[in-house]
Protein backbone atom coordinates (compact mmCIF):
# COMPACT_ATOMS: atom_id res chain seq x y z
CA UNK A 1 0.00 0.00 0.00
CA UNK A 2 0.92 3.21 -1.22
CA UNK A 3 0.85 5.25 1.93
CA UNK A 4 1.86 8.71 0.25
CA UNK A 5 -1.45 8.82 -1.26
CA UNK A 6 -2.67 9.90 2.30
CA UNK A 7 0.09 12.51 3.29
CA UNK A 8 -1.22 16.10 4.05
CA UNK A 9 -5.03 14.87 3.33
CA UNK A 10 -7.75 16.68 5.75
CA UNK A 11 -10.84 14.70 5.20
CA UNK A 12 -14.16 17.02 5.02
CA UNK A 13 -17.59 16.89 5.45
CA UNK A 14 -20.22 19.61 6.67
CA UNK A 15 -23.64 19.53 7.54
CA UNK A 16 -26.20 22.67 6.87
CA UNK A 17 -29.65 24.01 7.76
CA UNK A 18 -31.92 27.06 6.83
CA UNK A 19 -30.33 29.87 8.36
CA UNK A 20 -33.84 30.41 10.17
CA UNK A 21 -36.26 28.25 12.00
CA UNK A 22 -39.02 28.92 9.43
CA UNK A 23 -39.79 31.05 6.84
CA UNK A 24 -41.52 33.40 8.94
CA UNK A 25 -38.53 34.06 10.62
CA UNK A 26 -36.80 35.07 7.43
CA UNK A 27 -35.97 38.63 7.36
CA UNK A 28 -38.26 40.31 4.56
CA UNK A 29 -35.54 41.39 2.01
CA UNK A 30 -34.34 37.54 2.14
CA UNK A 31 -37.82 36.34 1.81
CA UNK A 32 -38.63 38.18 -1.38
CA UNK A 33 -35.06 36.51 -2.56
CA UNK A 34 -36.03 32.87 -1.72
CA UNK A 35 -39.14 33.38 -3.29
CA UNK A 36 -37.15 34.22 -6.75
CA UNK A 37 -34.55 31.29 -5.96
CA UNK A 38 -37.49 28.73 -5.28
CA UNK A 39 -39.29 29.30 -8.04
CA UNK A 40 -36.51 27.96 -10.23
CA UNK A 41 -37.12 24.64 -8.31
CA UNK A 42 -39.28 21.76 -9.93
CA UNK A 43 -41.48 21.40 -7.29
CA UNK A 44 -42.32 24.86 -7.36
CA UNK A 45 -45.79 24.49 -8.98
CA UNK A 46 -46.98 22.44 -6.26
CA UNK A 47 -45.34 24.05 -3.44
CA UNK A 48 -45.17 27.49 -1.85
CA UNK A 49 -41.77 29.89 -1.00
CA UNK A 50 -42.54 28.93 2.14
CA UNK A 51 -43.22 25.07 2.43
CA UNK A 52 -39.66 24.96 0.23
CA UNK A 53 -37.90 26.99 2.83
CA UNK A 54 -36.71 23.82 4.15
CA UNK A 55 -34.17 23.47 0.93
CA UNK A 56 -32.53 26.37 2.07
CA UNK A 57 -29.91 24.52 4.46
CA UNK A 58 -28.28 23.59 0.64
CA UNK A 59 -27.51 26.95 -0.39
CA UNK A 60 -25.09 28.94 1.24
CA UNK A 61 -26.93 32.20 0.39
CA UNK A 62 -30.01 31.03 3.07
CA UNK A 63 -28.35 28.49 4.78
CA UNK A 64 -25.55 27.70 7.54
CA UNK A 65 -23.05 25.48 8.79
CA UNK A 66 -23.75 23.71 12.22
CA UNK A 67 -21.30 20.52 12.10
CA UNK A 68 -17.83 20.59 10.80
CA UNK A 69 -16.46 16.82 10.54
CA UNK A 70 -12.74 16.39 9.92
CA UNK A 71 -10.34 13.18 9.28
CA UNK A 72 -6.27 12.44 9.05
CA UNK A 73 -4.54 9.50 8.67
CA UNK A 74 -1.26 8.94 11.45
CA UNK A 75 1.17 6.02 10.25
CA UNK A 76 1.73 3.77 13.40
CA UNK A 77 4.20 0.99 13.23
CA UNK A 78 1.22 -1.78 12.54
CA UNK A 79 -0.85 0.56 10.01
CA UNK A 80 -2.23 3.47 9.72
CA UNK A 81 -4.80 5.22 12.38
CA UNK A 82 -7.77 7.63 11.12
CA UNK A 83 -8.47 10.45 13.82
CA UNK A 84 -11.62 11.96 13.20
CA UNK A 85 -13.10 15.16 14.76
CA UNK A 86 -16.74 17.07 15.12
CA UNK A 87 -16.70 20.55 15.36
CA UNK A 88 -20.08 21.74 16.09
CA UNK A 89 -21.49 25.35 17.46
CA UNK A 90 -25.07 26.52 16.95
CA UNK A 91 -22.87 30.21 16.61
CA UNK A 92 -21.85 29.41 13.07
CA UNK A 93 -19.06 32.60 13.37
CA UNK A 94 -17.78 30.22 16.20
CA UNK A 95 -17.86 27.11 13.99
CA UNK A 96 -15.98 28.69 11.16
CA UNK A 97 -13.06 30.40 13.81
CA UNK A 98 -12.71 27.01 15.64
CA UNK A 99 -11.98 25.01 12.28
CA UNK A 100 -9.64 27.96 11.14
CA UNK A 101 -7.68 27.46 14.23
CA UNK A 102 -7.86 23.31 13.32
CA UNK A 103 -6.45 23.91 10.07
CA UNK A 104 -3.68 26.40 11.11
CA UNK A 105 -1.81 22.65 12.99
CA UNK A 106 -1.52 21.48 9.42
CA UNK A 107 1.04 22.72 6.92
CA UNK A 108 -0.43 25.41 4.64
CA UNK A 109 1.59 24.91 1.63
CA UNK A 110 1.14 21.28 1.68
CA UNK A 111 -2.36 20.72 2.75
CA UNK A 112 -5.33 19.31 0.85
CA UNK A 113 -9.14 18.93 1.16
CA UNK A 114 -10.84 15.68 0.28
CA UNK A 115 -15.13 15.18 -0.12
CA UNK A 116 -17.57 13.73 -2.04
CA UNK A 117 -19.07 16.44 -4.15
CA UNK A 118 -16.63 18.69 -2.64
CA UNK A 119 -15.97 20.98 -5.28
CA UNK A 120 -19.70 21.60 -6.03
CA UNK A 121 -20.89 21.74 -2.36
CA UNK A 122 -18.43 21.65 0.74
CA UNK A 123 -15.48 23.59 -0.56
CA UNK A 124 -18.01 26.55 -1.90
CA UNK A 125 -20.26 26.76 0.64
CA UNK A 126 -17.49 27.22 3.82
CA UNK A 127 -15.70 29.92 1.46
CA UNK A 128 -18.66 31.20 1.09
CA UNK A 129 -20.16 31.39 4.46
CA UNK A 130 -16.79 32.15 5.70
CA UNK A 131 -16.79 35.20 3.54
CA UNK A 132 -20.24 35.98 4.90
CA UNK A 133 -19.48 35.79 8.21
CA UNK A 134 -16.47 38.20 7.85
CA UNK A 135 -13.92 35.44 7.89
CA UNK A 136 -10.53 35.68 5.55
CA UNK A 137 -10.22 32.42 3.74
CA UNK A 138 -7.56 30.32 4.62
CA UNK A 139 -4.74 29.49 2.09
CA UNK A 140 -6.72 25.62 1.29
CA UNK A 141 -9.52 27.57 0.50
CA UNK A 142 -8.37 30.70 -1.44
CA UNK A 143 -8.46 30.13 -4.91
CA UNK A 144 -7.36 33.21 -6.13
CA UNK A 145 -4.44 33.69 -9.38
CA UNK A 146 -4.44 30.20 -9.03
CA UNK A 147 -4.68 27.28 -11.89
CA UNK A 148 -7.26 24.90 -11.58
CA UNK A 149 -4.47 22.08 -11.06
CA UNK A 150 -3.23 24.31 -8.34
CA UNK A 151 -6.36 24.47 -6.11
CA UNK A 152 -5.53 21.52 -3.52
CA UNK A 153 -9.16 19.87 -3.64
CA UNK A 154 -9.88 16.72 -3.74
CA UNK A 155 -13.31 14.70 -5.12
CA UNK A 156 -13.99 11.47 -4.69
CA UNK A 157 -17.07 12.18 -6.76
CA UNK A 158 -15.09 13.36 -9.45
CA UNK A 159 -12.76 10.69 -9.36
CA UNK A 160 -15.30 8.37 -9.49
CA UNK A 161 -16.50 9.96 -12.73
CA UNK A 162 -13.64 9.55 -14.96
CA UNK A 163 -13.97 12.40 -17.03
CA UNK A 164 -18.15 11.61 -17.08
CA UNK A 165 -19.74 14.81 -15.89
CA UNK A 166 -23.47 13.96 -15.84
CA UNK A 167 -22.67 11.04 -13.56
CA UNK A 168 -23.91 11.60 -10.27
CA UNK A 169 -22.98 8.40 -7.53
CA UNK A 170 -23.94 9.10 -3.57
CA UNK A 171 -20.96 7.84 -1.02
CA UNK A 172 -23.41 5.12 0.17
CA UNK A 173 -23.51 4.00 -3.31
CA UNK A 174 -19.96 4.01 -3.38
CA UNK A 175 -19.73 2.61 0.23
CA UNK A 176 -21.64 -0.62 -0.87
CA UNK A 177 -19.51 -0.83 -4.19
CA UNK A 178 -16.87 -1.02 -2.26
CA UNK A 179 -18.29 -3.74 0.20
CA UNK A 180 -17.43 -0.60 2.88
CA UNK A 181 -19.71 -1.32 6.32
CA UNK A 182 -21.27 1.92 7.33
CA UNK A 183 -23.09 2.09 10.72
CA UNK A 184 -24.94 4.98 10.11
CA UNK A 185 -28.18 5.76 11.96
CA UNK A 186 -31.63 6.81 10.46
CA UNK A 187 -29.93 10.06 9.78
CA UNK A 188 -29.74 11.02 6.30
CA UNK A 189 -28.87 14.39 4.71
CA UNK A 190 -32.81 15.53 4.11
CA UNK A 191 -33.14 15.14 7.98
CA UNK A 192 -30.76 17.17 9.27
CA UNK A 193 -32.75 20.72 9.15
CA UNK A 194 -36.11 18.44 11.16
CA UNK A 195 -33.36 16.95 13.46
CA UNK A 196 -31.93 20.41 14.59
CA UNK A 197 -34.46 22.41 14.52
CA UNK A 198 -37.28 20.35 15.94
CA UNK A 199 -35.50 17.83 18.14
CA UNK A 200 -32.72 19.97 19.05
CA UNK A 201 -30.18 16.89 18.56
CA UNK A 202 -26.64 18.81 17.49
CA UNK A 203 -24.87 15.90 18.48
CA UNK A 204 -26.61 13.24 16.73
CA UNK A 205 -25.94 15.23 13.40
CA UNK A 206 -22.59 15.38 14.28
CA UNK A 207 -22.03 11.51 14.45
CA UNK A 208 -23.49 11.06 11.79
CA UNK A 209 -21.40 13.42 9.88
CA UNK A 210 -18.36 11.76 11.63
CA UNK A 211 -19.57 8.69 10.25
CA UNK A 212 -19.10 10.09 6.87
CA UNK A 213 -15.70 10.81 7.34
CA UNK A 214 -14.93 7.21 7.83
CA UNK A 215 -16.68 6.15 4.71
CA UNK A 216 -14.82 8.67 2.70
CA UNK A 217 -11.18 8.14 4.06
CA UNK A 218 -11.75 4.28 2.82
CA UNK A 219 -13.62 5.32 -0.49
CA UNK A 220 -10.64 7.61 -1.68
CA UNK A 221 -8.62 4.73 -0.67
CA UNK A 222 -10.32 2.24 -2.99
CA UNK A 223 -10.43 5.22 -5.37
CA UNK A 224 -6.50 5.51 -5.40
CA UNK A 225 -4.96 2.12 -4.31
CA UNK A 226 -7.23 -0.03 -4.74
CA UNK A 227 -5.98 -2.75 -2.55
CA UNK A 228 -6.94 -2.08 0.90
CA UNK A 229 -6.95 0.18 3.43
CA UNK A 230 -4.91 -1.24 6.63
CA UNK A 231 -6.97 0.89 9.27
CA UNK A 232 -5.37 -0.60 12.50
CA UNK A 233 -8.09 2.17 14.23
CA UNK A 234 -10.11 4.79 14.23
CA UNK A 235 -10.07 7.38 17.02
CA UNK A 236 -12.80 10.52 17.27
CA UNK A 237 -10.89 13.02 19.25
CA UNK A 238 -13.40 15.02 21.48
Amino acid sequence: MNTQIFKNILFLDIETVAQYPTYQEVPERLQALWKKKSAFFKEADEKSAEELYQKAGIYAEFGKIIVIAVGYFVEKPNGLELRIKGLTNDDEKVLLKDFLELLSHFDAKRLKLCAHNGKEFDFPYLSRRMLINNLKLPTVLNHAGKKPWQVPHIDTMELWKFGDYKHFTSLDLLAALFDIETSKDDIDGSMVNEVYYLENNLERINKYCQEDIRVLAQVYAKLTDNKGLNIHKTVYIH
